[in-house]
């Protein structure tokens, strides 16, 4: 199987397991990757995921381009997967959060699947690109039109145009990067992230991914008075009392995620 998925403790893994190929994605694997986010989205159990890249040389370099998918590229991008590059690039619907472990080089799709993340922890040998333009193609699975959103403009453009590359430092300089750690370090650095995100209540954490996701495009009183779904479900929940009631007794809350 390209892609490993494994669920405990509220938390999902999802590794592309193509170390060979520096974890490329093929159709197979892409068909595999937006059948498991179709999984995670239904499940309850859930509460973070991690997505990451197998071995220590690459989270994903992109689409594999051994592969032939017999589309040009305006095929391409007319078919192309609306939940953008290996299904999560530019997925809405996923409430979530997403921790991508970048653990090496994440490059065109690759890059592209970092954007689609809610946290990103990167090894100090990370790298990150959108190199499309270096043959021809285009970061059109998000790449062109999310990269400008999290980072200053001319850097965006500047990348993309260039096929330059970002290091782990550079990329939290610019905010894309949460925390950048030595390689050794990653697992636990990730870990800790994890664990401060089970801590918080989930249908809380559901609400502030649904309202960052879907009001950027709206001014602060209309993103204030949006009432996303995961919005009313936190406001009118039992967790939320909870939460009030543990702090008063001073003891850790326990969320049932209703």
């Amino acid at each position: 199987m390209s892609v490993l998925f494994d669920v405990r403790d509220h938390v999902a893994r999802v590794t592309i397991d193509r170390p060979d190929r520096m974890n490329a994605v093929d159709a197979a694997t892409e068909a595999e990757l937006d059948r498991i986010w179709d999984e995670i989205e239904v499940r309850d159990d859930i509460r973070c995921v991690v997505l990451t890249g197998a071995g220590d040389r690459a989270f994903s370099a992109g689409a594999d381009m051994k592969a032939n998918t017999g589309k040009s590229g305006l095929e391409y991008w007319a078919t192309g997967n609306p939940n953008g590059f290996g299904g999560i690039s530019l997925r809405t619907s996923l409430s979530i959060p997403v921790i991508a472990r970048v653990n090496g080089l994440a490059l065109g799709g690759g890059f592209e699947m970092v954007l689609g993340a809610d946290i990103v922890i990167a090894a100090e040998t990370a790298k990150f690109g959108l190199p499309e333009a270096k043959v021809g193609r285009l970061p059109l699975d998000g790449g062109m039109v999310a990269l400008q959103r999290l980072i200053p403009r001319n850097i965006a453009a500047g990348l993309m145009m260039t096929g330059r590359t970002l290091s782990a430092t550079e990329a939290a300089h610019y905010g894309l990067v949460n925390a950048v750690v030595a390689p050794e370090a990653l697992d636990e650095e990730v870990d800790a992230w994890v664990t401060d995100v089970l801590s918080c209540a989930p249908l809380s954490v559901a609400a502030i991914k649904q309202t960052v996701r879907q009001t950027a495009h709206l001014s602060p009183v209309e993103a204030r008075n949006l009432q996303t779904p995961a919005l009313m479900a936190a406001l009118a929940s039992e967790d939320q009392e909870e939460g009030v009631q543990a702090f008063r007794e001073k003891r850790t809350p326990v969320w049932r995620g209703r």
